[in-house]
């Protein structure tokens, strides 16, 4: 594929970041009584969300301390309303807190606890009867409930180095590049905290319910911290973060499903313990504190805040524990704050996480990035009418410079000014983009990125991980590449490639050419060229790209000897659009001529009319219809780049061969299905469904025969048999089944000394059933060698270990493979073990 994946970009950014990272922060105040102004001591001082005082109070003055940059501090006492105030450079000082009292009595006849109590059974704990009225009178999003709506969002997603210390601001690497430090804040200890990125986007939406359901979500205005043309970071920025709906059973961060405290479930994976009773915003509500009840599994711990009477949740707060077996990842918190309308319905107020993220190590001293994230929704408006051309996508809204707005707009439409610290985020790299050797370790990063060397404007190398390879035709492979690139929303682009094999010593290479004439519904047109040296048949629902690249082509090592590659000479002409969002229409028209790369190691000769033939030459037109509902992509030109999503994908494809078109030699007809998709199942991690389903309905050669896909490399591959040789399994008709779960380690947790490694396991089992006619075998000179997966259904099993590493760069996987049966076959593989790298959470 062209466009790397999406995964790899994180991994390349906390490791370019993390050279410029610690923070720690310190606040002071005095404490007093709202009415009587008298100090006030026994406080409790919460530091940004955790869920344990950093301190209680023996006086009426304080003075805190954190490790981390301190944003926000809460103040709560007994018979006290709690009280939150946001912490920035200006105020962290001779702060003023007014507490105001409350009273608190018994809920009913419940009895409030302070400290964590034990009960027999989860019925005689009071948390439980409240959480029950919670899952009788389950909300959802009032959205759903109003003829139409409209609202705001504005979001903040700002990056800061965490444990800086003077010791590595003296580092070589800083250079002339120093002056950033300036934009620190030191503290007491000598530590800093410095803010790096700083992204700012305001969305409006639109929506409608009655009579037809649609709903729109326009980016109207976005500012980045220099780095508005980087191609992968700022992508990688907002890939950190997914949409969460606290009543879910299971909330997904990373693609990776935690246990929500507010689902039917909890009891399952959580202790609850009723503390108080409290005034959020004005209103009465429990305080719930709930923590897992076994650390190790994927899980959090912290308080929900729920109405007296209506028993809505009005405030959650969500942090890791300190073992949280997540790549990069060192803490997440989330503070969410809703409002309730009426006793069915909630809608979002304001969301905030915080990421904590390092490459490497876990230790609270590591160096790090704080990811920060905060979402403001408001001006909600409701079943007022909306014009239709609001949901019609427009070609203006693409446009580049639409989202361009002057600092005039952001100060009237932010609904909170950004701090002074924030403001010298925009300043800070504006100067760094002045400095060659920013510019370069901008570059290293964008290249490893971006797999693409940029070596002048609009050209760039690559991709950059794919020059070298080895098969048996070839020997040694060199692969040299380019393609024109001048922004991350070029409406048209160019790549080409050039290879050496120097066994065969011969030149191969590849062209392809693009236009995207409307960037509102992507009609594209391409055509392109190649001759080349290719593995087929490692895909089922493959495309007709001429840049697309078979990996088994340049194996560095694999099992067995793999001689059965084919010389492809082959040009390609497509048109595509998306009439709607998220489905795309493609037509292509390719003509090609096929033949063996070793004739005598692998026969591709075929009868036709009697006549004994080598080559196949074929033109075929091929219809695909592409479905990706809830994808999420960023840039608006040709090459797009996906954000992380649970979002499936169908793909229905029709080939229709068109004998004597360009010499071809068969007329045929294809038909092919595709059905991808993961899927969170509860705090039992994540299962992968891969399912495929085609039929030829024409006799063809074997080149053009659909051949269930093997993999004798050692590497991973998604969505093949590991214990089938390439081309073991023929046929005119398939269904192939791919199931692999991801348990995220909730196994091997229970297992003493073990679970300590943080090691993750993963199963799966894979079929594949087919049929081929006497026709097929007999077009083919060695025809009777190829069989189908007929009698019963062909099937591998085996398990996993993911996750093997250490600190948190944990992204090694290896692979257990059993062959379930046609054992009795000539050379088969009946166990292997296949390793790879998986960059991932």
């Amino acid at each position: 594929m062209s466009i790397i994946n999406t995964k790899y970009h994180f991994l390349f950014f906390i490791t370019f970041i993390s050279g410029l990272v610690y923070a720690q922060n310190t606040a002071n105040g005095k404490i007093v009584d709202s009415k009587t102004n008298k100090e006030i001591s026994g406080v409790d001082i919460f530091i940004n969300d955790n869920n344990n005082p950093a301190i209680t109070t023996t006086s009426g003055n304080f003075s805190v301390q954190s490790d981390s940059v301190i944003y926000k501090l809460k103040f709560l006492r007994k018979n006290y309303a709690l009280e939150s105030i946001n912490i920035t450079p200006e105020n962290s000082n001779n702060i003023f807190v007014k507490l105001s009292q409350e009273k608190v009595g018994n809920i009913q006849e419940v009895v409030i606890h302070n400290e964590k109590p034990k009960y027999k059974n989860k019925k005689e704990n009071p948390a439980y009867a409240i959480m029950q009225e919670i899952w009788k009178r389950k909300r959802n999003n009032g959205l759903d409930k109003f003829n139409t709506y409209t609202y705001k969002e504005y979001e903040k997603i700002q990056f800061d180095a965490n444990n800086l210390d003077s010791t590595f601001m003296k580092k070589k690497i800083f250079n002339k590049l120093d002056f950033i430090f300036d934009y620190a804040d030191s503290t007491a200890s000598g530590k800093m905290a410095l803010p790096i990125f700083l992204n700012e986007s305001i969305y409006e939406n639109y929506g409608e319910n009655k009579p037809n359901k649609k709903n729109k979500r326009l980016l109207v205005a976005q500012k980045t911290s220099g780095f508005q043309d980087n191609q992968v970071l700022t992508v990688t920025a907002k890939n950190l973060y997914r949409d969460i709906n606290i009543y879910d059973n299971t909330l997904n961060y990373f693609d990776i499903g935690f246990p929500s405290p507010v689902g039917t479930d909890g009891f399952s994976t959580y202790d609850y313990n009723l503390t108080d009773t409290i005034s959020v915003n004005g209103e009465r509500a429990y305080r719930i504190r709930y923590q897992p009840k076994r650390t190790e599994v994927l899980a959090f711990q912290g308080y929900l805040y729920i109405d007296t009477d209506s028993y809505a949740v009005i405030g959650a707060t969500l942090k890791s524990t300190q073992k949280i077996n997540v790549n990069f990842i060192n803490s997440i918190s989330t503070e969410l704050e809703y409002d309730n309308p009426d006793d069915e319905t909630f809608l979002p107020k304001k969301f905030v996480t915080a990421i904590e993220l390092t490459p490497f190590a876990k230790k609270k001293k590591s160096k790090s990035i704080i990811a920060r994230r905060s979402v403001d929704y408001y001006q909600y408006d409701f079943n007022k009418p909306l014009d239709e051309k609001i949901f019609v996508r427009k070609e203006e809204e693409y446009d580049d410079k639409f989202v361009d707005k002057d600092e005039e707009y952001w100060n009237k439409t932010r609904p909170d000014s950004l701090t002074k610290a924030e403001q010298g985020v925009y300043e800070m790299l504006d100067k760094l983009k002045q400095t060659p050797k920013f510019n370069r370790i901008v570059k290293l990063y964008e290249t490893l990125g971006s797999r693409h060397y940029n070596i002048t404007k609009g050209i760039d190398l690559g991709p950059i991980f794919s020059i070298y390879g080895f098969n048996e035709v070839e020997g040694n492979r060199i692969r040299l590449g380019a393609r024109t690139y001048f922004t991350q929303n070029d409406p048209w682009r160019v790549q080409f490639y050039g290879a050496y094999g120097f066994r065969d010593q011969q030149f191969k290479y590849g062209v392809e050419g693009r236009y995207m004439f409307n960037r509102v519904n992507r009609f594209t047109l391409g055509i392109g060229t190649r001759r080349d040296i290719l593995q087929l048949g490692t895909q089922l629902t493959d495309d007709d790209g001429i840049m697309s690249r078979s990996f088994a082509s340049s194996t560095v090592f694999a099992r067995g000897e793999n001689a059965s590659l084919s010389s492809v000479n082959q040009t390609n002409v497509f048109a595509s659009i998306e009439p709607w969002k998220n489905f795309q229409i493609r037509v292509d028209g390719t003509m090609q001529s096929i033949k063996s790369a070793n004739p005598s190691g692998f026969n591709l000769m075929y009868y036709r009319n009697g006549e004994l033939r080598q080559t196949v030459n074929d033109s075929h037109v091929t219809l695909s219809l592409i479905a990706r509902p809830g994808a999420k992509f960023s840039q608006t030109g040709v090459d797009r780049y996906e954000h992380g999503t649970l979002a499936p994908t169908i793909v229905l494809k029709y080939t229709r061969g068109i004998e004597g078109l360009f010499n071809a030699d068969y007329n045929y007809n294809k038909l092919q299905f595709l059905f991808h998709k993961p899927f969170l199942i509860g705090s039992w991690g994540k299962t992968l469904i891969n399912f495929e389903a085609g039929k030829n309905f024409n006799t063809v050669p074997l080149a053009l025969q659909n051949v269930i896909p093997g993999n004798q490399s050692y590497g991973l591959v998604p969505n093949t048999f590991a214990q089938l040789n390439y081309y073991e399994f023929v046929a005119d008709t398939y269904a192939t089944l791919h199931l692999e779960h991801h348990f995220n380690g909730k196994i091997l947790s229970y297992i003493p000394l073990i679970k300590k490694l943080k090691l993750r396991e993963v199963a799966f089992i894979r079929g594949a059933y087919g049929t081929l006619s006497n026709k097929a075998k007999a077009i083919n000179v060695d025809g009777l060698r190829y069989t189908a997966p007929s009698d019963h259904v062909y099937y591998e099993y085996g398990f996993g270990i993911e996750n093997i590493g250490f600190g948190n760069l944990r992204i090694f996987r290896v692979d257990f493979n059993w062959r379930g049966n046609y054992l009795d076959k000539p050379d088969v593989s009946k166990f292997g073990i296949k390793a790879g790298f998986q960059i991932g959470f």
